[in-house]
């Protein structure tokens, strides 16, 4: 190997060393920041890593800002892989751990994988965690839902009772993916609420103490298989409406008299029928009557004709 040889394979070689590290001082300007940003919080994301986020067409910065906060936040479990499989798989990064730090300052039980299915099927997973540590009040009926603002029962007595619920609620994370939606919750207390007036026998009871249907209702367990715990039942107001029983009353009256009516005009109008019938049957026989009179004298005339019948002369007592 020649001297000239030798120097084009050294210039090569370091021609290739400086690509290299021209592109590492590259790679390393680009992420910089963002690199720093790791190493200072500890977050050990390193600038090769980077570097292949981007390739995969993963967020650098949303996987580096979800890492820093679970660090700070004391979550070790999350690994940087789980939050880039969250990513590519469509979730939302940033509320899982969010939800995840609220729930772990609350301690209440929520893991990564149960979080990152909740985000993943639509539901908001800050918002849930957010509602099991602060309730919220759904109002019982909903206006915007239904279209009515009171809820009514009748009492046995027949008294109709309008009655408006607040329903407070928290999450049921366990429930939470699968399980049913505010609407059934709503539901599911206006029934029992209306249930429990018409086990009443008087719209006093109600009256003189509304909890006794809040008490019925949460008896009966309505917040199994729901995404939702029921805290509490409120009766917010409650008010006398018609007399339901008089008015079905009246109208069952009402029925009956027109149905005695048809029936006596049923009657009326078989017995005007028959007297019709009656009338024309008298008219027949009258008139059967007026042809055997007619038939008389022809019979005595056919009689004179054939000498059944002779005459008697008084004056002189001959026939």
């Amino acid at each position: 190997m020649n001297a000239d040889t030798i120097r084009i394979l050294m210039i090569v070689g370091i021609g290739f060393v400086v690509l290299i590290v021209v592109v590492m001082m590259a790679i390393f300007a680009a992420y910089f920041k963002l690199w720093l940003r790791a190493f200072v919080t500890k977050a050990r994301i390193g600038p090769f890593a980077l570097l292949f986020m981007s390739l995969r067409k993963v967020n650098p910065t949303a996987i580096v800002d979800a890492k820093i906060m679970c660090v700070q936040a004391g979550l070790k479990d999350i690994t940087t892989e789980r939050l880039e499989a969250h990513y590519l798989a469509g979730g939302n990064i940033k509320a899982v751990v969010r939800a995840l730090i609220v729930a772990h300052r609350a301690r209440i039980n929520l893991n990564w994988d149960t979080a990152s299915a909740i985000d993943l099927a639509g539901r908001n997973v800050l918002e849930a965690v957010q509602t099991s540590v602060n309730p919220k009040i759904i109002d019982c009926p909903d206006p915007k839902s239904f279209g009515r603002t009171t809820l009514d029962g009748v009492a046995k007595n027949g008294i109709q009772l309008k009655a408006r619920a607040r329903v407070t609620v928290k999450t049921n994370l366990a429930q939470l993916v699968g399980g049913a939606t505010e609407d059934t919750i709503v539901a599911r207390v206006g029934e029992g609420i209306v249930s429990a007036i018409g086990s009443c026998n008087t719209h006093n009871e109600v009256l003189a103490n509304p909890m006794l249907i809040a008490k019925t209702v949460l008896a009966k367990g309505l917040d199994s298989q729901t995404a939702y715990e029921i805290v509490s039942i409120d009766i917010a107001d409650i008010d006398v409406g018609d007399n339901i029983g008089a008015r079905l009353q009246a109208d069952q009256a009402e029925a009956d008299m027109r149905i005695a009516r048809a029936k006596a005009e049923e009657r009326r109008a078989r017995a005007v029928a028959a007297e019709q019938e009656m009338k024309a049957l008298t008219v027949e026989n009258q008139a059967k009557v007026v042809l055997a009179e007619a038939a008389i004298p022809l019979a005595m005339a056919d009689a004179y004709r054939a000498g059944c019948l002779r005459s008697t002369d008084r004056r002189n007592g001959s026939a």
